[in-house]
């Protein structure tokens, strides 16, 4: 089998909140999306997406998804995408740095090979270890008693584990932790997500004044070394996410003990090929994950159900329905949300087929 084209599709995912706001006032309202879609010389069509959240969150932007295609796209022609490690290499000496962009190709791959050997991506991703998975629900950062309400409105739908969005003021985020632990269920869970926001000082001031709390703590601060002397100052359960980028990341974090769980997101780390790498290094480390990417619809979503679904449930910390976060739908066949939990398509490769009429007409087509 050979690649014979990639076609490029842009969308744009409106919210159902209209709009979702983290750490030091950044907020997206419309959210830039990728789709991509592999021909193959056999007739079969792979399908991914990758949509970064926003342009200062991580080092990726929308525009830089497509323009990374650009780059890959004429040395992936001809190449078998079945050979998905070969798929790698092409992409790694094509283009340094930037997995982002490699993403999608890579897991539009996952999708060929699965289609190809009739099998769902999660059985070729190590089998599946439970039938559903326990989702979270990210919390936008508002004033604390509206974060409470959206924290009890969601609870009803079937929510069992709460990303409160801080990283804002310090006095302003004691306050939104302290209301919305409130209202919650004892067994529920609650992560105070500071998405890098805070300097040392708030974020030892924070830890400090909820350490009565049961509430995790992640992604305090900008860079690994300054969170990692956050995680020294307090006995509450500790998550990087930001700062884990990559399998060498990971690998320093578990040797340095700087961490009890991580947020795993997929086209962070350059697709489900390295995802899977990060997730057994892991399991095999007694280090659970939340399993997620940064930001997509219905194709981003299947993608994390199906790593999820094969990934012990004792080291899936939760996952994530994007979904659900939004007005349009952009494939059939996607996992949807059912009392808080979800599950991965059992037909062959990522179990969904675009629809076309959402996506438009390509916007690049490599040949």
């Amino acid at each position: 089998m050979k690649i014979s084209a990639i076609n490029v599709f842009q969308v744009d995912l409106p919210l159902k909140e209209g709009r979702y706001s983290w750490s030091n006032g950044n907020f997206v309202e419309v959210f830039d999306s990728t789709v991509v879609e592999i021909e193959t010389d056999e007739g079969l069509k792979g399908y991914a997406e990758c949509c970064p959240l926003g342009s200062a969150y991580l080092p990726s932007f929308a525009l830089g998804v497509r323009a990374g295609l650009q780059e890959l796209a004429p040395q992936l022609i001809g190449c078998d995408p079945l050979n998905i490690g070969e798929i790698n290499r092409v992409m790694d000496a094509a283009l340094r740095g930037h997995p982002y962009a490699k993403a999608p190709i890579d897991i539009a791959c996952w999708d060929l090979l699965g289609k190809a050997t009739l099998q769902p991506v999660y059985s070729l991703l190590g089998g599946a270890a439970q039938e559903d998975v326990v989702l979270y629900r990210a919390i936008s950062q508002e004033d604390p008693e509206i974060m409470a309400r959206n924290i009890e409105g969601y609870a009803s739908e079937g929510y069992t584990k709460f990303q409160l969005k801080v990283g804002g003021d310090a006095n302003d985020d004691i306050d939104r932790i302290h209301a919305t632990r409130a209202v919650l269920k004892p067994t529920d869970l609650l992560v105070a997500d500071a998405n890098t926001g805070w300097t040392r000082h708030e974020a030892a001031r924070v830890v400090g004044a909820i350490s009565s709390l049961d509430v995790y703590v992640e992604q305090p601060c900008l860079t690994y070394e300054e969170s990692v002397s956050i995680r020294r100052r307090t006995a509450l359960p500790f998550i990087l996410d930001e700062v884990i980028d990559g399998a060498n990341m990971l690998v320093r974090g578990i040797a340095e003990d700087a961490m009890d769980c991580i947020n795993l997101k997929i086209s962070k780390v350059g697709g489900l090929t390295k995802a899977k790498l990060m997730r057994d290094l892991c399991v095999a480390h007694g280090i659970p994950m939340t399993i997620e990417d940064t930001w997509g619809g219905d194709i981003t979503t299947a993608a994390i159900a199906h790593l999820a679904r094969s990934t012990p449930a004792d080291f899936t910390f939760s996952a994530t329905d994007f979904n659900s976060y939004g007005t349009v739908d952009i494939a059939e066949g996607a996992p949807k949300r059912v009392n808080g939990r979800m599950t991965a398509s059992n037909r062959p490769g990522l179990g969904i087929t675009p629809i076309f009429d959402a996506l438009g007409e390509p916007v690049a087509s490599y040949s």
